[in-house]
């Protein structure tokens, strides 16, 4: 640690509406993966750390889920983890993506944001993701259209995909962290353990592959993780979808379709844990897991607060 006589530290929230690229920032930020990603919207369901400890400071983002209108339970839970995630956050890092105008979601978030008031607004960066997508020529509207929704918000356009201009973003950040006190050990890089950052990326893996009437559908239970000592580590876990024609994509011909799911979830679950693994996949339907209060808390969800 520095011998500095000042030292930063404090929590920053990363939010947005679904599929900006908040993972994707996070990871990049951190200078490793610890968020699941995936093309598909809602990759991210429960809010995690992201801990970066420096010399000089410790930045601890907030992944959040992408907020949205919920359709049922899981979806209002999922908007309660950014909601207060907002309200406890030092800084805020409201994420849109350059490739599209406003759209209602981002709205959404931009009024929740104007809701906490001035504190809110002076602790916010609007950032625009996805630069690198959008022409040149359509850059001054775009931006303009986006500032519109938080007129007092500092903008940063950034490409989170391609590194652009996050340096200069980190170092805004560390600039407008308050001095604090070191909250996690060094070394600590998540608030999650490797089993639950498993399940995150069975379902990423799933979300990746399969077609799009199945992913919203998709929970991961891990049922069993055990170490094997220098044989790495046995995962058994349990996919569970809304409906018996879902199971049947699920696990595809000859179980083609759960055997890439598994190939690709056991890639990522080796290269997080920095050992082998033998990752178990089985498929049962659960319906209307998402509206049943019981399988949310079964699945490592919150209760309703």
């Amino acid at each position: 640690m520095s011998s500095s006589t000042t030292y930063k530290s404090g929590y920053v929230a990363v939010a947005g509406r679904p599929n900006v690229g908040k993972s994707t920032l996070v990871n990049l930020l951190l200078g490793q993966k610890v968020a699941a990603v995936s093309p598909r919207p809602q990759t991210t369901r429960k809010r995690q750390l992201g801990i970066l400890t420096r010399p000089d400071a410790q930045v601890i983002f907030i992944d959040t889920p992408g907020l949205h209108k919920p359709a049922h339970k899981l979806g209002e839970l999922m908007n309660r983890q950014v909601y207060d995630a907002l309200e406890d956050a030092d800084l805020i890092l409201f994420l849109v993506e350059a490739n599209s105008t406003p759209t209602p979601e981002d709205t959404l978030v931009a009024e929740r944001i104007a809701q906490l008031g001035k504190a809110g607004l002076d602790k916010t960066l609007l950032i625009v993701n996805k630069m690198d997508a959008l022409p040149s020529q359509q850059i001054p509207t775009r931006l303009q259209a986006y500032q519109a929704l938080l007129p007092g918000a500092q903008l940063y356009p950034i490409s989170a995909l391609h590194n652009e201009n996050c340096n200069l973003l980190m170092q805004t950040i560390l600039e407008r962290l308050p001095e604090g006190p070191v909250y996690y050990p060094e070394d600590q890089v998540t608030d999650l353990y490797e089993r639950e950052i498993s399940a995150d990326l069975i379902r990423a893996a799933a979300l990746q592959i399969l077609r799009d009437e199945v992913p919203h559908g998709i929970a991961v239970r891990i049922d069993e993780y055990t170490e094997r000592g220098e044989n790495g580590a046995y995962i058994a876990a349990t996919v569970f979808v809304e409906r018996e024609s879902h199971k049947s994509i699920v696990i595809g011909q000859g179980g083609k379709m759960i055997k890439e799911i598994g190939a690709a979830a056991r890639q990522e679950i080796e290269g997080m844990s920095g050992r082998k693994v033998f990752l178990e996949l089985k498929v049962k339907v659960r319906s209307g897991w998402r509206d049943d209060q019981t399988a949310l808390r079964s699945l490592g969800f919150p209760d309703e607060s």
